[in-house]
């Protein structure tokens, strides 16, 4: 996606012009354009000229970010462009426009009401008075020249927006007022005093300029608090490290981060941020990570670790290689996701969007057959222009343009200060949808590592004993259940013996001769063969198995010395975050590829509602496919395998510490590789939906009743009558109120599953068993005869719901409607006298 900053919009109806202008333009797929931080979105083939010629055509301008630019000057660039310059400058014009009209209020109203004094060249000399007035508005007039300049400029180009319905408010009621004071003058040359008088109560000088200030003082208020919308993404930014130190041949020299290339060697000190993304080649430290990850504990480094940008080296010296830099390195990428999730824009956005493009011309229409319509009632011109000013003034498209992405922006900033990284707008927004989380398994639940679970020794050995021997035994061998034994003993600081004539045995374990001892390690068929097992142990590793462990069995000159368990264990947290999942009213489920027992016996503990086993790497797509049928879908993974369940899937979240494929086909990546984000990413989107809804009730209620009001339709029914001071007074405060309500997502506690309620959902739909499908390889089918056997057959297994048979392909696909062995499956086929080569 394209970035670019447009400069000239001032409300909702600015920013959909911008958008339908650039769409036209022939190449562009896609545009999204964003009034919170000035900022468009475009992909497509078009050229910047062309969609940069587009917007200046609809009245705006615009520019690339960042361009071609090195790294350090596009970050530069796009932290200017979320810079606060907005407020400084109506800071100036609203101190200067309340100086002017402190003085217009009191000749306008001090004196003509309240009695206050004024000098006798003004108080006697209504026609000095007037022009006074006047002369006090044109200078609020200039101070806010802005107001007009866009206002006009967007009405010639036919796209009003909301500077239009300020301008001509605050103009109408100056050029009727002027024209009561050249009335006034006429009216004094023929020595009308009464004609003087009268008219003095026709001016409207100090409702033109308090609509101004009124509307200034609401987008300064607007302005800051849409400023603090964007201090995550800043505060991101401000992290990014100017300089790196660098050892080349020995000599350390600090150069500006841009200079630093791939491979290149950088050192790290006690107390310094890590330039770039690297691996570490020497030394060892403990490194503060809670800038990406918000993890606030150290991680300890060591050579053959990565380090990413902007984290900090709290402790010891560390000589790293440079993997990751520039716009590849974790950091610029978690800052161009939360640059890119606010520049796109959520899909109830396009409720308002649709409702802005018309507005503007709408409130416009409004206002002159209110006008019209007070004055065929035989209402005075003052009377029916005040009606008429009312309603241009209060209404406001900014407060719907604005209802979406400062949630957006704001739940989207609590998500990445906390690790949770949403890719766009909408993966906020739909992710607090959610009915079903689909779970990968290995490195996601558990760990992704074996490690031993269980040691049992035979009679006459202990427990580190019998770990002594599986130790040597192991050492030389590269499988992962190895790796298992050998970890467990290096924390248990048990030294490994060095053994002699180390054999694999494919297929049944490890043999060696350790100080003349012949040493036996292999699964229970192997070593039975080799040793005596007893009932009891036998019984301990069927038990085993049962909980989805490896029993490995280990025998030293014929006897068996012991059993030690091997598993893939569950995180930490892995319980509770299902836990709450479910609690929320969501059904999850678990994908594997493992085998029904070590699946069950995982999702048993882990508590989750569903396992679905024996899922080939393909097949995950598939099986998302059919869970998409009874509802909204997250597929949460870590693997390359499971990218293309996470593409499938209505949100496919990534667990930050797994492959860069998978990271890239997801839409939420958490950062933290915590399970416990998995709730906390869907309780921040609902809460931000909630958000977001509450906006959009308070901008389309505002308006739905402000109108009304300032049109008079109130004043026949209760008396009710609308200045249009007040009215502007309204409008500066209702854009101001959306933004407020938004930043309280700042507060919102993510982690705090109390609160968590339960979404409505058909208790069939939540209940049911999702089906899954298995296919059998079939030899021997020669003809439609032969399908039907094999259907009968299978459908006739209480398991299966329905057998699609094709002998022309030798296959039968079966949909389950709950688990079956594939053993079960192969008799029903082969005791029709046909073989099953494979079952997938």
């Amino acid at each position: 996606m394209r970035q670019y900053t447009v400069t000239g919009m001032s409300c909702a109806a600015c920013s959909s012009r911008v958008e339908k202008a650039v769409s036209k333009v022939p190449g562009v797929t896609s545009c999204s354009v964003s009034l919170l931080t000035n900022s468009m979105g475009v992909e497509g083939t078009a050229s910047d000229e062309e969609i940069i010629a587009a917007v200046r055509e609809a009245g705006y301008d615009a520019a690339p970010k960042g361009g071609e630019t090195s790294r350090g000057a596009a970050e530069g660039a796009e932290d200017e462009a979320l810079k606060d310059l907005e407020t400084p400058a109506l800071k100036r014009r609203l101190i200067a426009s309340l100086g002017f009209l402190a003085v217009l209020m009191y000749l306008s109203m001090g004196h003509m009401i309240w009695g206050w004094p004024l000098p006798s060249y003004l108080g006697d000399n209504h026609v000095a008075m007037g022009l006074a007035q006047l002369l006090l508005t044109v200078a609020v007039m200039v101070v806010n020249q802005k107001f007009f300049i866009s206002g006009f400029k967007s009405l010639w180009h036919r796209a009003p927006n909301m500077d239009t319905l300020v301008a001509l408010g605050s103009a109408a009621a100056f050029v009727y007022s002027t024209a009561a004071l050249f009335a006034m003058t006429a009216a004094q040359a023929r020595g009308d005093a009464a004609g003087v008088m009268a008219y003095m109560h026709e001016f409207w000088f100090e409702a033109a300029a308090m609509i101004l200030a009124l509307i200034t003082v609401g987008k300064m208020l607007e302005a800051r608090s849409k400023g603090r919308t964007t201090d995550a993404l800043k505060g991101l930014m401000k992290l990014a490290p100017k300089t790196a130190v660098l050892l080349k041949d020995g000599v350390e020299t600090s150069v500006p981060i841009e200079q630093v290339k791939k491979g290149d060697i950088f050192v790290v000190r006690p107390g310094e941020n890590i330039p770039v993304d690297g691996v570490v080649l020497e030394g060892g430290g403990a490194v503060n990570e809670s800038a990406l990850t918000g993890e606030s504990i150290p991680v300890d480094k060591a050579p053959g670790d990565r380090v990413s940008a902007a984290t900090l080296n709290q402790s010891g010296f560390i000589k790293c290689e440079a993997t990751r830099v520039g716009e590849d390195t974790t950091l610029s990428q978690i800052i161009q996701m939360v640059s890119d999730a606010a520049a796109t824009k959520a899909p109830i956005a396009k409720i308002a969007d649709r409702v802005s493009g018309v507005f503007v011309p709408v409130v416009i229409g409004i206002s002159a057959v209110t006008t019209a319509a007070w004055l065929l009632a035989g209402e005075s011109v003052g009377f029916a222009l005040a009606r008429g000013i009312s309603v241009l003034v209060i209404s406001c498209p900014c407060a719907l343009g604005l209802a979406t992405p400062v949630a957006i922006m704001v739940g989207n900033g609590m998500g990445a200060k906390n690790g949770i990284l949403f890719k766009n707008a909408a993966s906020l927004e739909e992710a607090g949808k959610v009915r079903i989380v689909a779970l990968d398994k290995t490195g996601t639940i558990t760990s992704g590592e074996p490690r031993v679970t269980d040691i049992i020794p035979a009679p006459g050995y202990g427990e580190d004993e019998l770990l002594r021997l599986a130790a040597a035994l192991e050492q030389k061998s590269e499988h992962p259940l190895a790796r298992a034994v050998l970890r467990e003993t290096g924390e248990r600081k048990i030294a490994a013996a060095e053994v002699s004539d180390f054999r694999a045995l494919p297929g049944n374990g490890l043999a060696a001769t350790l100080d003349g001892s012949a040493l036996l390690g292999g699964n229970y068929n192997f070593i039975s063969r080799q040793a005596t097992v007893s009932g009891e142990m036998k019984a301990q590793s069927e038990r085993l198995a049962e909980e989805g462990k490896t029993p490995l069995f280990f025998s030293k000159d014929g006897a068996l010395a012991g059993i030690i368990a091997v598993a893939d264990t569950i995180k930490e947290e892995s319980a509770r975050a299902v836990g709450e999942l479910k609690n929320m009213g969501i059904h999850v489920v678990m994908l594997t590829g493992d085998n029904e027992r070590t699946a069950r016996a995982i999702g048993g503990e882990a508590g989750v509602d569903e396992v679905i086993a024996g899922v080939l790497p393909d097949g995950k797509e598939s099986v998302i496919r059919r869970l998409k049928e009874k509802g909204a879908v997250a597929m949460v993974g870590d693997g390359i395998n499971d990218a293309p369940a996470l593409t499938r899937a209505d949100i496919g979240i990534a667990i930050g510490a797994g492959t860069d494929v998978a990271i890239d086909a997801a839409d939420i990546v958490l950062m933290k590789s915590r399970l416990t984000d998995v709730p906390a990413a869907i309780r921040l989107s609902r809460a931000t939906l909630r958000n977001i809804h509450e906006n959009l009730f308070w901008a389309f209620i505002y308006n739905i009743i402000g109108i009304p009001l300032a049109a008079g339709i109130f004043i026949s029914l209760l008396g009710w009558k609308l200045n249009p001071m007040f009215g502007a007074a309204a409008m500066s405060l209702s854009s101001f109120c959306v933004v407020t309500n938004a930043l309280r997502l700042n507060f919102f506690k993510m982690y705090d599953a109390g609160k968590d309620k339960k979404i409505n959902t058909d208790h069939k739909k939540s209940k049911e068993r999702i089906t899954m499908e298995k296919t059998i390889k079939i030899e021997g089918m020669m003809c439609g005869h032969c399908e039907a056997t094999v259907k009968k057959a299978l459908e006739a297994l209480p398991q299966v719901e329905a057998a699609k048979v094709d002998h022309t392909a030798g296959t039968a696909v079966v949909t389950l409607k709950d688990d079956v062995e594939d053993e079960v499956l192969k008799k029903a086929v082969e005791d029709k006298d046909y073989k099953v080569v494979s079952i997938q």
